[in-house]
């Protein structure tokens, strides 16, 4: 069909109809990259599984035990255990602390308390807050209460006993606008259904049972959260929080700080591993001190061994019963 009409071909023609067409530089560069790059996958991947293997093969190192206590005076903290201190020397350690640096005799005493929220499976504690009455109060601080009620001789009695502010339904709409803050929120029953709308603004400060914010004794709640010292968790398991002064005698230190801990502690059932974990105690120039928390946390007995125990002493007691009546 190419073939002109006279027989003759054109010069060249044939070998140009015998020979293919060269691909050209162009058309054959994105082959060229792809195959390149799966190239350089397939070495990534071979190089990866070498190091994987060569991990396996090469043994873990072997982790010093820590040393328990130094014998210099100059040492490397992280080759020695944290040493732990008893209540009443850690105390004792903070006042000789402020004696010979000279600082300020009356600075404040902290506490930081390492907790362990989890529960069984992948339930755990929900962070939390308080208030709690401490027996030697280290400061003249007062909180500020409010007290929910519609009832006239019950207002004259809060406002007798020192509430801020009192009042009813008219206080939510200057609540939920940032008009009215307090530190406190108290309420009697009678008003609780009437303050829903509140219940996402306070949060945890909404009047409740739980935080014994919510009753009738008014004069009781009002003195209680004028007075009480609020501590609250953070970082979802430390607790950060002052509990006195360093002058004050150091059986009112201690005192202070068993009573927060043993608060802290009902925020946990006493079937599963106590709620404090560690225990740090400082003052506000010192360092902090690893408390030792035997003799800190609450005693709890444990029901099942003593169901055990009462279980034992009636199996001993049947052998003497029954030969007594035999």
């Amino acid at each position: 069909a190419l073939a002109p009409r006279g027989g003759w071909i054109l010069p060249g023609l044939e070998q140009r109809l015998a020979v293919p067409a060269a691909v050209s530089p162009a058309a054959a560069r994105p082959y060229a990259a792809a195959a390149a790059k799966a190239a350089k996958k397939d070495a990534k991947r071979s190089r990866q599984e070498k190091a994987k293997e060569a991990a396996k093969e090469k043994p873990l190192p072997r982790r010093r035990p820590l040393m328990s206590k130094p014998v210099d005076d100059v040492y490397l903290t992280w080759l020695y255990r944290r040493p732990s201190y008893g209540l009443e020397q850690a105390v004792g350690m903070l006042k000789r602390f402020q004696e010979l640096d000279f600082t300020h005799p009356k600075q404040f005493v902290y506490i930081n308390v390492f907790l362990d929220m989890a529960l069984q499976k992948k339930k755990k504690v929900d962070p939390f807050s308080s208030g709690v009455a401490l027996p030697h109060r280290f400061t003249d601080e007062v909180n500020k209460v409010l007290v929910f009620t519609e009832n006239e001789q019950e207002a004259e009695v809060a406002r007798e006993h020192g509430a801020a502010i009192v009042g009813g339904v008219e206080l939510i709409k200057w609540i939920l606008e940032d008009e009215i803050q307090a530190d406190f929120y108290v309420a009697v029953p009678a008003i609780v259904p009437k303050l829903i709308p509140l219940r996402n603004k306070l949060k945890k400060k909404y009047p409740s049972t739980r935080r014994n914010s919510l009753g009738s004794d008014i004069p009781r709640m009002v003195q209680f959260f004028r007075e009480c010292h609020e501590y609250s968790v953070e970082d979802e398991s430390i607790i950060k929080t002052r509990i006195a002064r360093l002058d004050m005698p150091t059986e009112h230190i201690i005192a202070n700080l068993k009573t927060i801990i043993q608060d802290i502690c009902t925020f946990k059932p006493s079937n599963f591993d106590p709620i404090v974990q560690r225990l740090v105690i400082r003052s506000s120039t010192s360092e902090g001190l690893l408390l030792n928390l035997d003799g800190i946390l609450p005693q709890v007995e444990k029901t099942e061994e003593k169901e055990e125990e009462d279980a034992a002493d009636e199996d001993q007691q049947k052998p003497v019963q029954e030969s007594v009546s035999t």
